[in-house]
């Protein structure tokens, strides 16, 4: 997950979360996120 930039981390997780994907996933990204201190907007 390292390889993906910053933008398509964001929009992935965005996506997932929209589609109800698989919590661990999620948490997976979000773990990501925050290893790398972004911030995610419209995130509802």
């Amino acid at each position: 997950m390292s390889k993906m930039s910053d933008d398509l981390l964001i929009e992935s997780y965005l996506t997932a979360k929209k589609l109800k994907l698989n919590p661990d996933f999620l948490e997976l990204l979000e773990s990501e996120i925050a290893r790398r201190c972004l911030s995610i907007q419209n995130a509802s």
